[in-house]
């Protein structure tokens, strides 16, 4: 089943505080790359310095993740597929980055 796609011209992407598998800014990136693989990101950008700030923490590339978005996968699979892909990290040290995260960065 495809994921519901936001319009971003007409409501926000989720909160980057909002934790998906653990991980913070993955709810608002999947919203802005699943709206802007349909053409709906209004003034959102996809891959942008926020999003790689997840990225970097798990040692993978939008490029690489962007596909996944355009298979539909759920917001649940896109945490597994980063729990098995890039920099392996520990549930504890996921928690511990979102927590630094949310209190110096968002």
């Amino acid at each position: 089943m495809m994921t519901k796609v936001k319009d971003l011209a007409q409501e926000p992407a989720r909160s980057p505080r909002v934790r998906i598998g653990g991980y913070v800014l993955l709810a608002r990136m999947a919203d802005k790359g699943r709206a802007t693989i349909n053409g709906t990101a209004g003034e959102y950008h996809f891959d942008c310095p926020v999003d790689n700030i997840l990225f970097g923490f798990k040692g993978v590339k939008g490029a690489e993740v962007k596909p996944l978005l355009a298979s539909g996968a759920s917001d649940d699979e896109i945490a597994a597929w980063l729990d098995t892909h890039g920099t392996p990290r520990t549930a504890a040290e996921i928690t511990a980055w979102g927590d630094s995260t949310v209190a110096t960065s968002l």
